[in-house]
Protein backbone atom coordinates (compact mmCIF):
# COMPACT_ATOMS: atom_id res chain seq x y z
CA UNK A 1 0.00 0.00 0.00
CA UNK A 2 2.89 2.49 0.74
CA UNK A 3 4.64 2.03 -2.18
CA UNK A 4 1.45 2.40 -4.31
CA UNK A 5 0.82 5.51 -2.28
CA UNK A 6 4.05 6.57 -3.38
CA UNK A 7 3.45 6.20 -6.71
CA UNK A 8 0.57 7.43 -7.26
CA UNK A 9 1.92 10.70 -4.96
CA UNK A 10 4.86 10.72 -7.77
CA UNK A 11 2.85 10.68 -10.59
CA UNK A 12 0.70 13.27 -9.58
CA UNK A 13 4.07 15.59 -8.76
CA UNK A 14 5.16 15.14 -12.39
CA UNK A 15 1.41 15.61 -13.97
CA UNK A 16 1.12 18.69 -12.20
CA UNK A 17 5.19 20.11 -12.84
CA UNK A 18 4.43 21.47 -16.82
CA UNK A 19 1.10 23.42 -15.59
CA UNK A 20 3.24 25.20 -12.86
CA UNK A 21 5.81 25.36 -15.20
CA UNK A 22 3.30 26.49 -17.55
CA UNK A 23 2.11 29.07 -14.99
CA UNK A 24 5.55 30.13 -14.20
CA UNK A 25 6.59 31.11 -17.33
CA UNK A 26 3.68 33.44 -17.89
CA UNK A 27 4.28 35.52 -20.54
CA UNK A 28 6.13 33.40 -23.35
CA UNK A 29 4.46 34.55 -26.10
CA UNK A 30 3.34 37.87 -27.31
CA UNK A 31 0.25 39.28 -25.98
CA UNK A 32 -2.35 41.29 -27.80
CA UNK A 33 -3.43 44.73 -26.34
CA UNK A 34 -6.81 45.68 -28.31
CA UNK A 35 -7.69 49.65 -28.23
CA UNK A 36 -11.19 49.71 -29.16
CA UNK A 37 -11.04 52.57 -31.54
CA UNK A 38 -9.05 54.03 -34.46
CA UNK A 39 -4.92 55.24 -34.92
CA UNK A 40 -4.21 58.40 -33.71
CA UNK A 41 -6.64 59.51 -30.44
CA UNK A 42 -6.26 59.60 -26.90
CA UNK A 43 -6.93 56.03 -26.40
CA UNK A 44 -4.57 54.64 -29.26
CA UNK A 45 -1.66 56.41 -28.05
CA UNK A 46 -2.42 55.76 -24.49
CA UNK A 47 -2.35 52.47 -25.24
CA UNK A 48 0.32 51.94 -27.58
CA UNK A 49 2.96 54.10 -24.74
CA UNK A 50 1.77 51.36 -22.33
CA UNK A 51 2.54 48.59 -24.66
CA UNK A 52 5.63 49.18 -25.28
CA UNK A 53 6.57 49.61 -22.20
CA UNK A 54 4.95 46.56 -20.89
CA UNK A 55 6.68 44.52 -23.59
CA UNK A 56 10.04 45.60 -22.03
CA UNK A 57 9.36 44.97 -18.43
CA UNK A 58 7.95 41.43 -19.21
CA UNK A 59 10.13 40.56 -22.43
CA UNK A 60 7.40 40.00 -24.62
CA UNK A 61 6.05 41.74 -27.12
CA UNK A 62 2.50 43.49 -26.98
CA UNK A 63 0.83 44.37 -29.61
CA UNK A 64 -1.95 47.09 -30.65
CA UNK A 65 -4.78 45.60 -32.12
CA UNK A 66 -7.21 48.75 -33.20
CA UNK A 67 -10.76 47.12 -33.35
CA UNK A 68 -12.85 50.36 -33.78
CA UNK A 69 -16.83 50.65 -33.99
CA UNK A 70 -20.20 51.12 -32.08
CA UNK A 71 -18.39 53.47 -29.63
CA UNK A 72 -15.57 51.22 -28.06
CA UNK A 73 -18.39 47.80 -27.94
CA UNK A 74 -16.36 46.10 -30.96
CA UNK A 75 -12.98 45.83 -29.13
CA UNK A 76 -14.55 45.51 -25.72
CA UNK A 77 -17.06 42.35 -27.36
CA UNK A 78 -13.68 40.44 -28.56
CA UNK A 79 -12.32 40.84 -25.18
CA UNK A 80 -15.21 39.38 -23.36
CA UNK A 81 -14.53 36.26 -25.88
CA UNK A 82 -10.94 36.03 -25.82
CA UNK A 83 -9.69 33.27 -23.92
CA UNK A 84 -9.03 34.46 -20.01
CA UNK A 85 -5.45 33.28 -20.17
CA UNK A 86 -3.54 36.70 -19.93
CA UNK A 87 -2.57 37.09 -23.80
CA UNK A 88 -5.28 39.29 -24.80
CA UNK A 89 -5.98 42.66 -22.72
CA UNK A 90 -7.56 46.08 -23.94
CA UNK A 91 -8.12 49.47 -22.87
CA UNK A 92 -10.71 50.34 -21.06
CA UNK A 93 -12.47 54.24 -21.32
CA UNK A 94 -14.91 55.73 -19.57
CA UNK A 95 -17.89 55.03 -22.71
CA UNK A 96 -17.51 51.54 -21.38
CA UNK A 97 -19.19 51.68 -18.30
CA UNK A 98 -21.54 54.61 -20.02
CA UNK A 99 -23.11 51.93 -22.23
CA UNK A 100 -24.17 49.95 -19.47
CA UNK A 101 -26.96 52.18 -19.64
CA UNK A 102 -27.44 54.15 -22.52
CA UNK A 103 -26.47 50.85 -25.10
CA UNK A 104 -28.65 48.16 -24.00
CA UNK A 105 -27.35 46.18 -26.85
CA UNK A 106 -23.70 46.62 -25.93
CA UNK A 107 -23.00 42.49 -26.18
CA UNK A 108 -21.05 42.44 -23.05
CA UNK A 109 -21.53 43.29 -19.18
CA UNK A 110 -18.36 45.68 -18.04
CA UNK A 111 -19.03 44.41 -14.45
CA UNK A 112 -20.10 40.54 -15.36
CA UNK A 113 -17.21 40.19 -18.20
CA UNK A 114 -14.31 41.96 -17.79
CA UNK A 115 -11.47 41.77 -15.08
CA UNK A 116 -10.16 45.29 -14.23
CA UNK A 117 -6.20 45.33 -14.64
CA UNK A 118 -5.24 49.01 -13.05
CA UNK A 119 -6.67 52.56 -13.79
CA UNK A 120 -4.60 54.43 -15.68
CA UNK A 121 -4.94 58.09 -16.09
CA UNK A 122 -8.13 60.81 -15.52
CA UNK A 123 -8.64 63.31 -18.42
CA UNK A 124 -10.88 66.41 -19.52
CA UNK A 125 -12.48 67.13 -22.92
CA UNK A 126 -12.50 70.89 -24.50
CA UNK A 127 -15.40 72.27 -26.46
CA UNK A 128 -14.10 73.77 -29.79
CA UNK A 129 -15.62 75.25 -33.26
CA UNK A 130 -14.76 75.83 -36.56
CA UNK A 131 -13.29 79.80 -37.01
CA UNK A 132 -16.33 79.82 -39.34
CA UNK A 133 -18.88 79.83 -36.24
CA UNK A 134 -19.44 83.38 -35.00
CA UNK A 135 -18.55 82.29 -31.32
CA UNK A 136 -15.57 83.19 -28.81
CA UNK A 137 -17.50 82.31 -25.96
CA UNK A 138 -19.90 79.36 -24.43
CA UNK A 139 -22.33 81.93 -23.69
CA UNK A 140 -22.05 83.52 -27.17
CA UNK A 141 -22.55 80.16 -29.11
CA UNK A 142 -25.48 79.26 -26.48
CA UNK A 143 -27.29 82.85 -28.00
CA UNK A 144 -26.11 81.71 -31.26
CA UNK A 145 -27.68 78.63 -30.96
CA UNK A 146 -30.94 80.38 -29.52
CA UNK A 147 -31.28 82.58 -32.52
CA UNK A 148 -30.82 80.13 -35.30
CA UNK A 149 -33.42 78.31 -37.80
CA UNK A 150 -31.19 75.48 -38.15
CA UNK A 151 -28.97 73.96 -35.08
CA UNK A 152 -25.47 73.61 -35.17
CA UNK A 153 -23.29 70.25 -35.48
CA UNK A 154 -21.11 68.45 -33.00
CA UNK A 155 -18.77 65.62 -33.44
CA UNK A 156 -17.86 62.64 -31.43
CA UNK A 157 -15.67 59.72 -31.70
CA UNK A 158 -18.70 57.47 -31.23
CA UNK A 159 -22.36 57.02 -29.40
CA UNK A 160 -21.97 56.40 -25.85
CA UNK A 161 -18.55 58.44 -25.35
CA UNK A 162 -17.85 60.81 -23.37
CA UNK A 163 -17.69 63.41 -25.65
CA UNK A 164 -20.93 62.45 -27.31
CA UNK A 165 -22.16 62.49 -23.44
CA UNK A 166 -20.42 66.10 -23.25
CA UNK A 167 -22.54 67.57 -25.76
CA UNK A 168 -25.79 66.09 -24.91
CA UNK A 169 -25.45 67.10 -21.36
CA UNK A 170 -24.07 70.73 -22.89
CA UNK A 171 -27.33 71.07 -24.82
CA UNK A 172 -29.56 69.96 -22.43
CA UNK A 173 -28.43 72.24 -19.65
CA UNK A 174 -27.89 75.24 -22.06
CA UNK A 175 -31.68 74.45 -23.47
CA UNK A 176 -30.14 74.85 -27.32
CA UNK A 177 -30.73 72.52 -30.32
CA UNK A 178 -27.24 70.76 -31.57
CA UNK A 179 -27.15 67.53 -34.24
CA UNK A 180 -24.69 64.80 -32.69
CA UNK A 181 -22.68 63.54 -35.38
CA UNK A 182 -21.05 60.03 -34.08
CA UNK A 183 -17.53 58.84 -35.57
CA UNK A 184 -15.77 55.86 -35.12
CA UNK A 185 -13.14 57.75 -33.19
CA UNK A 186 -11.62 60.99 -32.40
CA UNK A 187 -9.24 61.10 -35.68
CA UNK A 188 -11.94 61.03 -37.95
CA UNK A 189 -14.58 63.45 -35.82
CA UNK A 190 -11.69 65.70 -35.40
CA UNK A 191 -11.21 65.71 -39.46
CA UNK A 192 -14.28 66.50 -40.38
CA UNK A 193 -14.20 69.20 -37.88
CA UNK A 194 -11.35 70.51 -39.41
CA UNK A 195 -12.80 70.48 -42.73
CA UNK A 196 -16.28 72.60 -41.71
CA UNK A 197 -18.52 69.13 -41.95
CA UNK A 198 -19.39 69.90 -38.46
CA UNK A 199 -19.22 72.91 -36.56
CA UNK A 200 -18.57 71.88 -33.05
CA UNK A 201 -16.75 68.91 -31.27
CA UNK A 202 -16.19 68.00 -27.85
CA UNK A 203 -12.71 66.31 -27.94
CA UNK A 204 -9.80 65.52 -25.08
CA UNK A 205 -7.68 68.67 -24.67
CA UNK A 206 -4.97 66.26 -26.10
CA UNK A 207 -6.30 65.29 -28.85
CA UNK A 208 -7.20 69.14 -29.74
CA UNK A 209 -4.20 71.05 -28.78
CA UNK A 210 -2.57 71.46 -31.43
CA UNK A 211 -5.31 72.52 -33.30
CA UNK A 212 -6.43 75.08 -30.83
CA UNK A 213 -2.43 76.40 -30.62
CA UNK A 214 -2.28 76.46 -34.66
CA UNK A 215 -5.56 78.61 -34.70
CA UNK A 216 -7.53 75.64 -36.55
CA UNK A 217 -10.39 75.37 -34.12
CA UNK A 218 -10.91 77.80 -31.36
CA UNK A 219 -11.90 76.46 -28.10
CA UNK A 220 -14.67 77.95 -25.99
CA UNK A 221 -14.66 76.11 -22.97
CA UNK A 222 -13.07 72.63 -20.75
CA UNK A 223 -15.92 70.13 -19.44
CA UNK A 224 -13.95 69.77 -16.19
CA UNK A 225 -14.96 72.06 -13.29
CA UNK A 226 -12.12 73.82 -12.96
CA UNK A 227 -9.76 75.00 -15.96
CA UNK A 228 -6.64 72.69 -17.57
CA UNK A 229 -2.87 73.34 -17.22
CA UNK A 230 -2.62 73.48 -20.88
CA UNK A 231 -5.13 75.68 -21.41
CA UNK A 232 -4.76 78.34 -18.67
CA UNK A 233 -6.75 81.09 -21.23
CA UNK A 234 -10.02 78.38 -21.37
CA UNK A 235 -12.59 78.86 -19.12
CA UNK A 236 -14.44 75.64 -17.78
CA UNK A 237 -17.93 75.61 -18.91
CA UNK A 238 -18.96 75.35 -15.63
CA UNK A 239 -17.98 78.99 -15.65
CA UNK A 240 -21.04 80.28 -18.05
CA UNK A 241 -23.80 81.64 -16.42
CA UNK A 242 -26.74 78.92 -15.63
CA UNK A 243 -23.74 75.78 -16.42
CA UNK A 244 -22.29 75.98 -13.29
CA UNK A 245 -23.15 72.22 -12.39
CA UNK A 246 -21.68 71.15 -15.93
CA UNK A 247 -19.11 68.30 -15.49
CA UNK A 248 -17.94 65.91 -17.55
CA UNK A 249 -14.20 63.97 -16.98
CA UNK A 250 -12.84 61.07 -18.21
CA UNK A 251 -10.97 57.90 -17.51
CA UNK A 252 -8.73 55.24 -19.19
CA UNK A 253 -7.64 52.07 -17.75
CA UNK A 254 -6.32 48.03 -18.99
CA UNK A 255 -9.02 45.06 -18.23
CA UNK A 256 -8.73 41.57 -18.97
CA UNK A 257 -11.38 38.91 -19.75
CA UNK A 258 -13.38 37.33 -16.81
CA UNK A 259 -11.53 34.22 -15.13
CA UNK A 260 -8.46 35.40 -15.99
CA UNK A 261 -6.01 33.82 -13.50
CA UNK A 262 -5.46 36.43 -10.67
CA UNK A 263 -1.92 35.84 -10.68
CA UNK A 264 -1.56 37.30 -13.84
CA UNK A 265 -4.27 40.09 -13.57
CA UNK A 266 -0.82 40.68 -10.69
CA UNK A 267 1.71 40.54 -12.66
CA UNK A 268 0.12 42.57 -15.01
CA UNK A 269 -0.83 45.36 -12.67
CA UNK A 270 2.41 45.36 -11.10
CA UNK A 271 4.36 45.90 -14.36
CA UNK A 272 1.69 48.37 -15.26
CA UNK A 273 2.51 50.29 -11.85
CA UNK A 274 5.89 50.23 -12.00
CA UNK A 275 5.21 51.90 -15.54
CA UNK A 276 2.88 54.72 -14.26
CA UNK A 277 5.12 55.98 -11.75
CA UNK A 278 8.43 56.61 -13.70
CA UNK A 279 8.78 60.52 -13.63
CA UNK A 280 9.43 60.37 -17.09
CA UNK A 281 6.10 58.87 -17.88
CA UNK A 282 4.31 61.10 -15.56
CA UNK A 283 5.59 63.84 -17.54
CA UNK A 284 4.46 62.94 -20.80
CA UNK A 285 1.87 62.14 -19.40
CA UNK A 286 1.18 65.58 -18.28
CA UNK A 287 2.45 67.87 -20.94
CA UNK A 288 1.59 65.87 -24.30
CA UNK A 289 -1.44 63.73 -23.34
CA UNK A 290 -3.19 66.41 -20.55
CA UNK A 291 -4.03 63.25 -18.33
CA UNK A 292 -3.03 63.09 -14.89
CA UNK A 293 -1.82 59.87 -13.37
CA UNK A 294 -4.41 57.61 -11.88
CA UNK A 295 -2.93 54.42 -10.92
CA UNK A 296 -5.43 52.02 -8.79
CA UNK A 297 -4.78 48.17 -8.58
CA UNK A 298 -7.70 45.42 -9.53
CA UNK A 299 -9.48 45.65 -6.49
CA UNK A 300 -9.93 49.31 -6.63
CA UNK A 301 -9.83 49.56 -10.03
CA UNK A 302 -13.11 47.13 -9.87
CA UNK A 303 -14.81 49.09 -7.31
CA UNK A 304 -13.89 52.37 -9.08
CA UNK A 305 -15.85 50.83 -12.46
CA UNK A 306 -19.34 49.89 -10.30
CA UNK A 307 -19.25 53.61 -8.74
CA UNK A 308 -18.58 54.80 -12.53
CA UNK A 309 -21.57 52.70 -14.00
CA UNK A 310 -24.46 54.31 -11.31
CA UNK A 311 -23.00 57.71 -11.87
CA UNK A 312 -23.01 57.87 -15.79
CA UNK A 313 -26.68 56.24 -15.38
CA UNK A 314 -27.70 59.54 -13.57
CA UNK A 315 -25.67 61.76 -16.14
CA UNK A 316 -27.56 59.81 -19.49
CA UNK A 317 -30.89 60.39 -17.18
CA UNK A 318 -30.31 63.86 -16.74
CA UNK A 319 -28.99 64.19 -20.31
CA UNK A 320 -31.87 62.62 -21.30
CA UNK A 321 -29.28 61.06 -24.19
CA UNK A 322 -30.04 58.15 -26.48
CA UNK A 323 -27.79 56.23 -28.93
CA UNK A 324 -29.74 57.07 -32.13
Amino acid sequence: MKRILCALSAALLVAAAPAALAQAAYPNKPITMIVPFPAGGLTDVLGRLIAVELGKSLGQTVVVDNRAGAGGNVGMQQLAKAAPDGYTIAMIITSHAINMSLNRNSGYDVQRDLAPVRLLVMSTNVLTVHPSVPARTVQELIDLQKNRKYPLSFSSSGNGTTPHLSGELFKNMAGIEMTHVPYKGAAPAINDQLGGQVQAGFNSVSEQLQNIRSGKLRALGVTSARRSPLLPDVPAIAETPGMQKYEINGWLGVVAPAATPPAVIELLSNRIGDILRRPDIRERFETSMAVSAVDEGPEQFRRFIAAEVERWRAVVKLANATVD
